[in-house]
C-alpha cells in the first residue's frame, strides 16, 4: 500500500467525520423542532431544567432515532466515495446517489416518528401521551420511546438496502457517465 492511499484514506476517514458530525448536529436540531411540534403546550426547556425524565426520555429517543436512520446515509456515502481510482463521473454519481439517500433517509425518519406517535396514540385509548410526557410520567416515556427507537431501525434498514442497490459506477455507467 503506498503512501497515496493511506493519505487518501485518512483524508477520506476525516471527511467522513467532519460530515457525520454535522449530520450529528442537524439531527439534535431536527430532533429538538420535531419534538417542540409535537409536544405543543410543553416548555421542554423548562421541563429539562426541572428535570424531568420523561421529556429526556422521549426527546432523547427523537434525536437518536434521526440520527440512527442518518448514520446509513453517511457511512453509505463516503464509503462510495472512498474507492481509490475511483473516476470522476463515477465519483459525482456517488455524490448525487449518497446525498439522495441521505435526504431520503432524513424525510423517511421524519415522517417515521410522526407515523409511529400517531399510530401509538391510537392504539392507547385513554392515555394523553404528550400530556403524561408534561407530567413526568416515565412509564409512558418509556414505551413511546421504545416505538421510535424500532421504527428507526427498520427504516435505517430500509435506507441501507436502497444505498447498496444504487451502485455509483452502474449509475455513471447507465447515464453515460464512465
Amino acid at each position: 500500500m503506498g503512501i497515496e492511499s493511506i493519505l487518501f484514506g485518512l483524508g477520506m476517514a476525516f471527511l467522513q467525520l467532519v460530515f457525520g458530525l454535522g449530520l450529528a448536529m442537524g439531527s439534535v436540531y431536527l430532533g429538538l423542532k420535531i419534538f417542540d411540534k409535537l409536544t405543543e403546550g410543553v416548555d421542554e426547556m423548562a421541563e429539562l431544567k426541572k428535570g424531568n425524565v420523561a421529556v429526556a426520555i422521549l426527546l432523547g429517543a427523537i434525536i437518536f432515532s434521526i440520527a440512527n436512520v442518518v448514520q446509513g446515509g453517511v457511512s453509505g456515502l463516503t464509503s462510495s466515495l472512498a474507492q481509490p481510482g475511483l473516476a470522476m463521473p463515477s465519483m459525482m454519481a456517488a455524490l448525487i446517489i449518497g446525498l439522495v439517500n441521505l435526504l431520503v433517509g432524513l424525510l423517511l425518519s421524519i415522517v417515521s416518528i410522526y407515523i409511529a406517535l400517531s399510530v401509538l396514540d391510537k392504539i392507547t385509548v385513554g392515555i394523553d401521551e404528550f400530556k403524561e410526557i408534561g407530567k413526568g410520567n416515565v412509564a409512558v416515556a418509556i414505551v413511546m420511546a421504545a416505538v421510535l427507537l424500532s421504527v428507526s431501525y427498520v427504516i435505517a434498514g430500509a435506507v441501507a438496502s436502497m444505498s447498496s442497490a444504487l451502485s455509483p459506477q452502474s449509475l455513471a455507467a447507465a447515464l453515460g457517465w464512465a
